[in-house]
């Protein structure tokens, strides 16, 4: 009997039952006090006045009412730069040790000041996890297995006195010592800067490995799978792993990348969301019933939203100053919302330039529906990324192929707009670009009413090309790095459209 697992499964599952879900409104309304409190003596606190906000009868709206709206630029701009130069007592109390340097899905490389809290909250948000998988009626044998965490490097680099490194490199170069028995590939390998590199001594390590979980972004964790099963002369992973049972995903949406796991498993797994971006660690799956996640509403990081309305947005993808905030207990199930956040890493009131959508408002649960900047809305057919996912996955069923990865863009030709999609396609047979243009067109159509009115007025024509999926991951290779955090941008502007149009012209 696994004595130490079932010790183990059942001290989560009381835990699960003694910390139930807190209420969104009550949590986050301590949060935000936690927050200006501790941050009222720094440069941001006083001179927004976090003092007097404290003293207010309401003070999520004083909040509101004082503190402006911040994207990245602006926020660096006006403050964070300081934090990178080694000012302390910025926008958090003390000097920030770690940044996390992530690309995103822009060209433009963000510094996002890490600090010791914010790390405790990234843990504290892993056991909210752990936690969940009480509701997932695994066994007790799961509980003694180690857990494959691999994202990019942890070993972190040195600038200006602080350490770089993308989120998922700084967490897990700091997991505590208790886990490191559970923990793999282990700190040497995890240490490793080139991703192939690491992949390949993950690969001869794996076989001494008992693997319960894996986490990571599916198209990396996909490749990496791939060497270990080669590199065995395996047929799937579970020859390899045969306790594997719990895949942990996160950063783009599973759906395209759910065929090939099959593929690459002999067995059933549990598929579990999470959103940890290089902000904070923001959401994760909790209940079995739904693949929506819960926002962590009591765990440093303060969440506003904003209707994501062309009236809130600027053209510059900022929100307009004058647009409402809607506070959590007042969010409506359904609707896009910009998400802002305030967090234990002196983020305020930070638009993070992801949409969101409730789809359990009680439970705060939430699916992430796009990001701001990848709405493709030139000619006001205002469609979201969960909208182009949604009708990728239809396409992959009826076309019976894989289309794992896509990038879109609004051209302008001869006077008029078209959109021009790349689908990166893992298929045995060939397709014909026009039918799947024309059948696009017609699920975009039925699922989205301004996109419908686009059709008919200024959006004039939808061409498909067909690529492979590994075209798009040697230009991410080429472009920008292997591994990690990096994903594909779904819409493009239109001078990174050209020069993606270019890369696959010349390969």
């Amino acid at each position: 009997m696994p004595i130490i697992g079932e010790i183990i499964k059942r001290s989560v599952e009381t835990v699960d039952k003694i910390f139930t879900n807190p209420n969104p409104k009550e949590a986050q309304q301590k949060v935000l006090e936690s927050l200006l409190s501790k941050a009222k003596n720094t440069a941001f606190g006083k001179y927004y006045q976090f003092e007097n906000i404290l003293k207010s009868s309401d003070i999520r709206a004083s909040f509101a009412a004082e503190v402006p709206y911040f994207n990245y630029d602006q926020l660096r701009d006006e403050w964070w730069q300081k934090v990178i130069d080694g000012g302390e007592d910025v926008t958090w109390p003390g000097k920030v040790k770690y940044f996390a340097v992530s690309s995103g899905t822009t060209s433009t490389k963000k510094h996002i000041p890490v600090t010791d809290e914010m790390l405790q909250s990234i843990r504290r948000a892993g056991m909210q996890q752990i936690k969940g998988i009480a509701d997932f009626d695994l066994p007790a044998t799961f509980f003694e297995k180690e857990i494959l965490m691999f994202g990019s490097s942890t070993n972190l680099k040195e600038v200006n006195g602080h350490l770089e490194g993308e989120i998922s490199g700084i967490s897990a170069s700091q997991i505590p010592y208790w886990f490191e028995g559970f923990y793999r590939p282990g700190k040497d390998i995890s240490a490793i800067d080139d991703w192939d590199e690491r992949v390949e001594a993950l690969a001869k390590e794996s076989g001494n490995w008992d693997i319960g979980a894996i986490s990571g972004i599916p198209s990396w964790i996909e490749l990496m799978l791939k060497r270990v099963i080669a590199h065995h002369n395996a047929e799937t992973i579970h020859d390899v792993w045969p306790n594997f049972q719990v895949y942990t995903s996160g950063g783009v949406a599973f759906e395209p990348y759910r065929k090939s796991f099959e593929k690459l498993c002999g067995k059933e797994i549990t598929v579990i969301d999470t959103y940890l971006a290089s902000e904070g660690y923001l959401a994760t799956q909790l209940r079995k019933e739904t693949d929506a996640m819960a926002l962590i509403t009591d765990n440093g990081v303060y969440f506003e939203f904003v209707h994501f309305t062309p009236e809130n947005m600027n053209e510059d993808g900022s929100i307009n100053p004058e647009a409402k905030v809607v506070n959590i207990e007042n969010v409506e199930e359904g609707k896009d919302y910009v998400l802002l956040i305030s967090t234990v890493s002196g983020a305020w009131r930070y638009m993070i330039g992801d949409t969101i959508t409730f789809t359990d408002k009680d439970r705060a649960e939430i699916k992430i529906t796009g990001r701001t900047k990848h709405f493709l809305n030139v000619v006001g057919s205002h469609l979201s990324v969960i909208q182009m996912n949604q009708a990728m996955e239809k396409l992959s069923d009826e076309f019976d192929c894989q289309i794992k990865e896509f990038t879109v863009a609004a051209v302008e030709q001869d006077d008029e707009y078209r959109h021009r999609w790349y689908l990166g396609v893992d298929c045995e047979k060939s397709l014909d670009e026009n039918q799947i243009a024309e059948r696009l067109d017609d699920l975009l159509k039925e699922n989205n009413k301004n996109y419908k009115v686009a059709r008919g007025k200024a959006l004039k024509h939808i061409e498909v090309r067909i690529v492979t999926d590994e075209m798009f991951r040697k230009w991410t290779e080429d472009t920008k790095q292997k591994g990690g955090q990096v994903k594909v941008p779904r819409v493009m502007k239109a001078e990174d459209f050209k020069e993606w149009e270019a890369y696959v012209s010349e390969h």
